[in-house]
């Protein structure tokens, strides 16, 4: 299991999530209007959950039904994208 980030980070993009994240799971591009979760990488600790100011943010069990889709985009963001799985201080983090 993830968390995955929804709808209302659409646009929004603070960069909090990223910030808390202890295993460097979150990420997006300078062109994404979104940041991604690796559901691969993330242990589940909800630290990114309580810091999102547009709760976009879910345990995968709980995302609502109209933003379910945001599942797959999350994982499929990472089936494309290089992170290299490489840890980034959270000063290097964008």
């Amino acid at each position: 299991m993830a968390y995955i980030i929804t709808e209302p980070c659409i646009g929004t993009k603070d960069q909090s999530c990223v910030d808390v994240c202890p295993v460097d799971c979150i990420h997006g591009s300078e062109d994404d209007e979104q940041y991604y979760i690796d559901p691969d990488t993330c242990i589940d600790c909800a630290a990114c959950e309580s810091v999102c100011p547009v709760n976009a943010i879910y345990f995968e069990d709980d995302v609502p039904e109209e933003w379910k889709s945001y599942t797959q985009k999350n994982s499929e963001w990472f089936k494309t994208h290089e992170t290299s799985g490489a840890f980034r201080p959270s000063s290097e983090r964008h």
